[in-house]
């Protein structure tokens, strides 16, 4: 049960409240990782670690506080994926998933009453929020939607069939994207938040991947009847510059910083265990060991500058807009994606056979399998595709602080 505390964060000093945070997102990554393999194993959602998260609270603690909610910052729920990250991929990643929705929700609910109301419910009730931003042939391109509402008086349709929303299945409620209307163009989009009684599921595909399997991240058809009031008063073109690119950049990184972590401290734990046993010589693979913490020290780095960088620009919708922020923004989320699998890459050549194999406590199979997805969710080649013609008007710079 959470504490009086938890229900009263303004009573915290910052360091006590930073410190509170920690020691719940530790609690709730404790419980994550004893059931990681199993999950990954049987590719089943982390049922255990999401009721710990319950429990602790932490999935409305970025409600604010006139709505019982905490008034997390981005920086703090930073550090919680990068702690869930460490000890569960999949619990990681879906932690983030639900706080970036969390995100738009908070950032763009313009004090409507059932907006207000849903979010008053998260906060008291804990609930988790599923996204669904890719349909049919749009694939991963989430400025597109081919689903349309329908508005029936103070009540809304809409079906979708989604290629692919994480955790649908065990979420309470998914926050998606659509067309305005049946005559607004694909990139005149809406964002509608749903809860659980507003919606049915229609499996279209199962879920059998390499790695991130705990996100159960299946497709469906999506049938929905809601109240009109449920959809999002700023439409999501503004919602998803401001807020769903950065929250999504940032917090994806934090988790695969953790992944990348994880696969450190295993390459540390081995190298020591070597050194121990040969009298002081290193191991073949210490090289390796130096690359890796070289590499997730640059990761955490690039994450650190991207979390100062938004966090001073968050009340300035023309600064959040403008082609620098979003290009550097976006580019973010390609270095730290790929900086972690190098880190994690050079922590399974540290550790040798060792590391390779699923026997060992060096083992970093999982971690590799893992971490590989961080380049694919929304695919790099994409984003730097994308990003050419705007690299091409831009100049470059004349100087190191320029």
């Amino acid at each position: 049960m959470a504490t009086e505390t938890h229900r009263l964060p303004g009573s915290l000093t910052p360091n006590a409240r930073q410190a509170d945070m920690a020691a719940r997102a530790r609690a709730a990554a404790d419980v994550a990782k004893a059931h990681a393999a199993t999950v990954d194993a049987e590719a089943r959602f982390p049922s255990e670690a999401f009721a710990e998260l319950r429990k602790q609270r932490l999935l409305g603690i970025q409600v604010p506080q006139s709505l019982d909610g905490e008034g997390a910052t981005i920086a703090e729920i930073a550090d919680a994926c990068y702690t869930l990250g460490q000890a569960c991929s999949s619990t990681g990643l879906i932690y983030a998933m639900h706080q970036i929705k969390m995100a738009c929700m908070v950032r763009h609910f313009k004090n409507h009453p059932t907006l207000e109301r849903i979010l008053r419910r998260i906060a008291d009730e804990q609930l988790l929020m599923a996204s669904s931003t890719t349909e049919g042939q749009a694939g991963g391109n989430v400025r597109s939607s081919e689903a349309a509402v329908e508005h029936d008086g103070a009540q809304i349709t809409l079906e979708r069939k989604a290629t692919v929303i994480s955790y649908a299945v065990e979420a309470d409620g998914i926050v998606t994207t659509a067309r305005r209307a049946a005559d607004a163009p694909g990139n005149d989009q809406v964002l509608v938040v749903l809860l659980k009684a507003d919606y049915t599921l229609e499996r279209l595909q199962v879920w059998d991947t390499l790695g991130m399997r705990g996100t159960h991240s299946e497709g469906f058809t999506l049938r929905a009847r809601a109240a009109a009031g449920q959809i999002m008063p700023e439409p999501y073109e503004r919602i998803h510059a401001q807020t769903m690119v950065p929250f999504a950049h940032l917090l994806w990184g934090s988790v695969w910083a953790g992944i990348a972590a994880a696969a450190v401290a295993k390459a540390q734990a081995f190298v020591r265990h070597v050194v121990r046993q040969a009298n002081g010589q290193m191991p073949p693979g210490a090289a390796h060991f130096t690359q890796a913490v070289s590499t997730l020290r640059t990761l955490r780095g690039v994450l650190a500058s991207g979390l100062r960088s938004y966090e001073a620009i968050l009340s300035d919708e023309k600064a959040i807009a403008s082609l620098e922020f979003q290009a550097t923004i976006t580019l973010t989320k390609v270095q730290v994606s790929e900086l972690a699998v190098t880190a994690v890459m050079a922590s399974m050549r540290a550790c040798g056979l060792s590391g390779y194999r699923n026997d060992t406590e060096f083992a970093i199979g999982r971690l590799l399998r893992d971490v590989l997805s961080a380049p694919l969710m929304i695919s790099n080649d994409r984003i730097l595709t994308n990003l050419a013609t705007t690299s091409l008007m831009t100049p470059l710079p004349a100087s190191i602080s320029g």
